[in-house]
């Protein structure tokens, strides 16, 4: 198969790093120029991406387009992508919801192939090697596994359902993103009251993730109880030290929805979970 050009939307941090991964087994890798800041164009020129005048030029040469780029611009590239009736493959790599990725493929349809992607680690620099998780039609996800194959950016496909991969990014994001949240607003009630070092030794003593602990949950579910208002009592503490409490606040409520299986031994993974899907 010979070498697809490639399009990136728009070289961000991210972008740039795995659109120059891309460029080992491109023809190009193209960007656009128009509307981009100085810095969008330092990362092209470091990256070695080809730059072009307008984005229809680049959906015009592209025979692959990632996008890759804030969220909240995903769908309006999508629309642009899609009034020029871009008919390649589009990598839809954001980091959206599975309902927006499946109004992208139903946008570009029938004209594009719309594969759905969530990027999983840090920038492929430095050492570090991120999944590239994709779900969408086989030969298209297959063809973007090509794209990648020999790079720092290792892929995984998740079979052909479009939505897949966004709803695995996002899972993982949320608890990871949140977690890194918790250790802020729990270091920072520590160190009002003079004891943030005494916090960090503490947690020094256990590093495992909670997240590879999921038969834990139901044990969570069965103390919900008396840690609901335990996290009550904690958000007033952030409160008085002039922090937010909101997050603590929703964990409180969201334990509220396990308060009539209070101290239940027998409960299961799948118990608790189907219950905290029940408002």
């Amino acid at each position: 198969m010979d070498q697809p050009t490639v399009g990136i939307l728009h070289p961000g941090s991210m972008g740039a790093a795995v659109a120059a991964c891309a460029a080992t087994n491109a023809a190009a890798v193209l960007w656009c120029e128009a509307g981009r800041s100085a810095a969008s164009a330092k990362r092209a020129v470091q990256f070695g991406l080809t730059p072009v005048a307008a984005l229809g030029e680049l959906l015009d040469r592209s025979d692959i387009v990632v996008s890759l780029c804030p969220p909240a611009a995903a769908e309006d590239l999508a629309h642009d992508a899609a009034g020029h009736r871009f008919d390649g493959v589009y990598l839809e790599a954001n980091a959206i919801n599975p309902e927006r990725a499946q109004r992208i493929a139903s946008l570009l349809a029938p004209d594009a192939t719309v594969v759905d992607g969530g990027v999983v680690g840090s920038p492929p620099v430095g050492g570090k090697t991120p999944t590239l998780y994709l779900s969408g039609p086989t030969a298209a996800t297959e063809r973007i596994g090509v794209l990648f194959e020999g790079t720092a950016v290792r892929t995984k496909s998740l079979g052909a359902e479009v939505g897949r991969a966004s709803a695995l990014k996002l899972a993982y994001a949320s608890f990871q993103k949140t977690s890194r949240v918790l250790v802020a607003l729990a270091v920072g009630m520590a160190r009002e009251h003079g004891v943030d070092q005494e916090l960090i030794e503490v947690a020094s003593r256990r590093t495992d993730s909670y997240l590879s602990e999921p038969q834990y949950i139901a044990k969570t579910a069965a103390r919900a109880w008396r840690w609901g208002p335990e996290l009550e009592e904690a958000a007033d503490t952030l409160a008085a030290a002039g922090l937010p409490p909101e997050m603590l606040r929703a964990a409180a409520s969201t334990l509220a929805r396990w308060h009539d299986v209070k101290d239940d031994g027998e409960l299961t993974l799948i118990d608790a979970l189907d219950r905290l899907a029940q408002p």
